[in-house]
């Protein structure tokens, strides 16, 4: 994401074209997510991640390939893809993990596993910056980045928790449960819409806040990857940090908190004015998307007996951000600028904001699980 505004370059395409590239990302995740649940179901979280993985590092090399004008913008698109599919699959599974994780521990550890994934976020933003500067191929830069990360993924899979942990039946068997139910609750839907709002107002980030920075403000492609660092390195601080705030306020005050830091942040980005301003505001629209998608996930989570497929069913809504969001912002850029598309996310933020209430606590129906690996 840091190397956008140089793929942008290298493949000499508008606004508009680069949100249609960027498409077949979220079109890969859209796939994988309705059924993702059943999997988890059927073969396990570390199964599920493991498979993820290796398919997020084969994308990376194709699309570090497509960005060579030699090649093609139809080989980015599926390297993208691969991508979006992989890290669909594996989605879902580490967020059941990670639930069951924190229902064992009996507090608030979700954000923190999602901080871990931001640190990932903001070394890769990092990397991406200084290899921009020091002109380091993008196809270079990917590909050793792809089988870096599958690599390490596969092996950390090795150690999640027994699969016992992740259902709830006395025999340790997958509950049957259908997906097409928890696609009928109300609850599991509106925490999806919430979860879809957050998801824009970090997804925006991630695809146009490089590009806006160079584009709005006039500088190098260097400084808008540092930018994009600054957005995530508060998002990790926010996640790092707000799992006190959860367990002493509850989800709702934290999300309502959360959706007005991320419209007043954005605000001063798009309206700053100088860059100095604006760099507060990437910091307080980085502690605004910090806690919004972890909380959904632990609140689709409530119930382990329903976890999966009710987590498949939120990430399913949720990443609609990522298919909507792209092909908007890049129509918006094209007719106002991209950083003045930006303000999509104070909307976001209000209609997140209002969402929120679905995602207070609710007693699972079971605890037979946790007693169990008491036991």
């Amino acid at each position: 994401m840091a190397r956008i505004p140089e793929v942008r370059d290298l493949l000499e395409i508008s606004p508009s074209e680069l949100g249609r590239v960027l498409l077949a990302l979220a079109a890969g995740s859209i796939v994988a997510l309705p059924t993702s649940g059943l999997v988890v179901n059927k073969i396990g979280a570390a199964r599920t991640v493991a498979g993820g993985s290796l398919l997020v590092g084969v994308g990376l090399v194709l699309a570090g390939l497509g960005s060579d004008t030699l090649l093609s913008i139809p080989l980015a698109a599926v390297g993208l893809a691969a991508i979006g599919y992989g890290s669909g699959s594996w989605d879902v599974a580490m967020n059941v993990e990670g639930a069951a994780v924190e229902r064992l521990l009996g507090r608030t550890v979700m954000p923190r596993f999602h901080a871990a994934f931001s640190l990932g976020t903001v070394a890769g933003a990092g990397i991406g910056a200084g290899a921009t500067a020091v002109g380091i191929p993008v196809v270079a830069h990917l590909g050793v980045i792809g089988v870096g990360a599958a690599v390490g993924a596969v092996t950390a899979a090795r150690s999640f928790l027994p699969r016992a942990a992740e259902v709830d039946d006395e025999q340790g068997a997958a509950p049957k449960v259908s997906v097409w139910t928890a696609w009928r609750e109300p609850r599991t839907l509106i925490i999806g819409v919430m979860v879809l709002c957050f998801a824009l107002i970090e997804g925006i980030a991630n695809d146009w806040l490089a590009l806006g920075i160079v584009d709005g403000y006039g500088t190098s492609n260097a400084v808008g990857a540092v930018g994009f660092a600054v957005f995530v390195a508060a998002m990790t601080i926010g996640r790092t940090a707000g799992t006190q705030l959860i367990d002493r306020y509850g989800r709702l005050p934290v999300l309502q908190v959360s959706g007005a830091l991320a419209a007043g942040g954005v605000l001063l980005v798009v309206f700053g004015g100088s860059l100095a301003v604006a760099a507060v505001g990437i910091v307080i629209w980085g502690f605004g998307a910090a806690l919004g998608f972890p909380l959904g996930m632990s609140a689709a989570s409530d119930d382990p007996q329903r976890a999966a497929v009710r987590v498949s069913v939120v990430a399913s809504v949720g990443y609609t951000a990522f298919l909507a969001g792209p092909p908007i912002l890049g129509w918006i850029g094209d007719h106002e600028g991209v950083l003045r598309a930006l303000l999509v996310v104070a909307v976001a933020a209000v209609v997140g904001t209002l969402a929120a209430p679905a995602a207070r606590h609710q007693e699972p129906s079971s605890e037979r699980i946790e007693s169990r690996i008491r036991e």
